[in-house]
């Protein structure tokens, strides 16, 4: 099965506030599931770079190092920002980052802070706040606050599905 590449992704608005509970539940739940998948694998499997792409270490690194982007964009959102902030698309922190020089528990460890700092800022919210929209700098949509969580969650089970796809490549 073919996955489809994440740039050539689209994400329409949702336009129900009532199903952001079960987003978050999603986006509270990615480090169990990726601690599940990976967490007793073998090291040497781990750090395996296959056609020069990322290894599954450094897939679970990116998702640790897109934490605070997140954070960021929603921030942006809840102050009112035109447009939220951008990224590097070539994904420089990750290729430079050495994530297969970092044990497998403290990468896990890591990202679950990170993420349960994420979680905990979208519980603060108010109803106001989760109408507010700020423009998505890639997409040039407008994004609410659903529509960033449900583009975290599904970025998140977009190098999840990356991982397996190693995993049962190697099996």
């Amino acid at each position: 099965m073919k996955k489809t590449e994440w740039f050539k992704r689209k994400f329409p608005a949702i336009e129900d506030n009532g199903i952001l509970p079960s987003i978050i539940e999603r986006l509270t739940g990615t480090p169990a599931r990726i601690e599940e998948i990976i967490g007793n694998g073998d090291p040497v499997l781990l750090m395996l770079k296959m056609d020069g792409r990322w290894s599954i270490k450094e897939e679970a690194g990116h998702l640790l190092d897109l934490e605070p982007l997140w954070s960021g964009r929603l921030d942006d959102l809840v102050n009112g920002a035109i447009e939220l902030r951008v990224t590097d698309l070539t994904n420089q922190k990750t290729h430079t980052a050495n994530h297969n020089a970092t044990e497998t528990n403290i990468l896990l460890k890591q990202f679950r802070e990170q993420r349960v700092l994420f979680v905990n800022k979208l519980l603060s919210l108010n109803d106001d706040q989760l109408l507010m929209s700020s423009l998505h700098p890639r997409l040039k949509t407008p994004m609410r606050i659903i529509d960033l969580a449900y583009f975290v969650a599904e970025h998140d089970d977009h190098h999840l599905a990356g991982i397996r796809e190693i995993l049962r490549s190697e099996a």
